[in-house]
């Protein structure tokens, strides 16, 4: 068994080439100081520390990593058995200690163990908030998600119908008002929903109410509407600014009345249903300008739940969060989806910095489409493919992963010169922002012929 990425601290070549044959993504870091910018860079799951460098750092080397991060083993490799400074550095939380040149044997049996810990903390990783219900699967522990939740938690426990929910396409109002729902009637009641978008006033208001038979040329037989047929559950009127107005009357009495009658009938039927309705437009706006009813308006804006775009400060932190969730559970790629650990850095950055127009629907899809194309175990940035420019800090460059004059060759230069310029030019911070080797860095560096920052630097003095 292997370990996704390792940490060799140390340029001992003996080292190095033992500790290769259990990853496919070894790092080295030259002394302990820089190795704190490659475990940022590449969130490894082992460090291996060469007794050469044990000193009066290394003790408090090993304990800062304990500290902030609780499931990174470190590993200390000695050049032969001494029982007490074996002793001393598990006291400093050292996860292990290995003799370099005959323990072998044992150092396979500490990756499994080390692999096997790993994978069930991974298992048991929170995505949801803390007063997050485990009925309601709503990604974020962000301010704004806490609060959103928090207004779901107050409108379920009430008795408030109607219900509005607020928010930019792709925010997952429909989520909210599932949470709502289940919050208030449970799992096992009726969750029906419809798009007012996606119907003609016509066919819209046969769909809420029913029709009886023979009330317009193609009614043939009688049929139940969406009204009756939530019964005592939820109705989500999904997008209820593009219901035309003089529906909109017809809605607001079953709110006012509490019941209804079907297309050309003459019978009323009692509805028990919660209405729930969302918007992506500002409602107010549209009543100034006449789309929409003041009177249902303010029926509906009872106690309005709101939900931040993906680009609001509040909600940026989610992000991150969000894609990891979404490369667990997707089900674009079953056979793939196992083998890919996470995303680089880099990659990582670069959803960050995206503005996210469609928002959580968006950022799934875009983590669907970088399943179907990565050959690796970890997504990188070239395989991020946005439909927006990203947000670059020097205005006039290209967009990373833009379609734009996409291709492979084009993809690996971009990124591994802004890597370059990122970390000053120095290599092996370069390569752990890329999630490679340094070897294969200087690879790439040559194959492309890709300036360095020194060569830059060497180029202004010449001239």
């Amino acid at each position: 068994m292997s370990l996704d990425r390792i940490i060799v601290v140390g340029n001992q070549q003996k080292t190095q080439q033992l500790f290769r044959h259990y990853t496919s993504n070894l790092f080295s870091a030259d002394n302990l100081e820089d190795t704190w910018e490659v475990i940022n860079s590449v969130g490894p799951d082992m460090i291996v520390i060469d007794e050469w460098l044990f000193g009066e750092n290394t003790a408090r080397f090993i304990k800062k990593v304990n500290s902030k991060f609780a499931n990174l083993a470190v590993l200390a490799v000695l050049k032969d058995e001494d029982d007490a400074k074996v002793k001393s550095l598990i006291s400093c939380g050292a996860y292990d200690c290995i003799n370099g040149e005959s323990d072998h044997g044992r150092l396979g049996r500490i990756i499994d163990k080390v692999k096997y810990s790993n994978a069930n903390r991974c298992e048991e990783k929170v995505f949801f908030a803390d007063d997050c219900p485990a009925s309601v699967s709503i990604v974020g522990k962000s301010p704004s998600i806490t609060n959103s939740l928090k207004m779901i938690k107050i409108v379920a426990k009430s008795a408030c119908n109607p219900v509005l929910v607020i928010g930019e396409t792709g925010t997952g109002k429909e989520l909210a008002a599932k949470a709502v729902h289940i919050l208030r009637h449970g799992s096992s009641s009726k969750f029906v929903a419809v798009n007012c978008a996606a119907l003609t006033a016509n066919l819209l208001e046969s769909e809420l109410f029913g029709h009886v038979k023979g009330s317009f040329t193609s009614a043939d037989s009688e049929k139940t509407g969406l009204f009756e047929i939530a019964e005592n559950g939820t109705l989500f009127l999904d997008e209820i600014s593009e219901m035309p107005l003089d529906l909109q009357a017809k809605l607001l009495r079953v709110i006012q009345e509490q019941t209804f009658r079907k297309v050309g009938g003459t019978k009323e039927i009692k509805s028990n249903a919660t209405i729930i309705a969302s918007s992506n437009r500002n409602l107010l706006r549209e009543v100034d300008e006449g789309k929409f009813r003041k009177d249902l308006y303010y029926r509906l804006s009872v106690f309005p739940i709101t939900l931040a775009p993906l680009r609001h400060p509040e909600r940026k932190e989610d992000i991150p969060l969000l894609a990891e969730y979404f490369l667990r559970t997707s089900v674009v790629a079953p056979d793939k989806t196992p083998k890919i650990r996470s995303l680089t850095k880099l990659a990582m950055e670069t959803l960050k910095k995206h503005d996210w127009p469609g928002n959580v629907r968006e950022l799934c899809n875009v983590i669907d489409r970088a399943i179907l194309m990565e050959t690796t175990d970890k997504i990188g940035c070239n395989n991020l493919m946005l439909t927006d420019d990203l947000l670059m800090e020097n205005p006039g460059s290209s967009a990373i992963c833009s379609f734009k004059d996409f291709s492979l060759e084009n993809a690996e230069k971009e990124l591994i010169g802004r890597a370059l310029q990122e970390s000053n030019g120095q290599k092996t911070r370069a390569a752990a922002l890329l999630g490679i080797t340094r070897a294969t860095l200087y690879a790439k560096v040559k194959q492309y012929n890709i300036p360095t920052a020194n060569q830059k630097v060497a180029v202004s003095a010449s001239a």
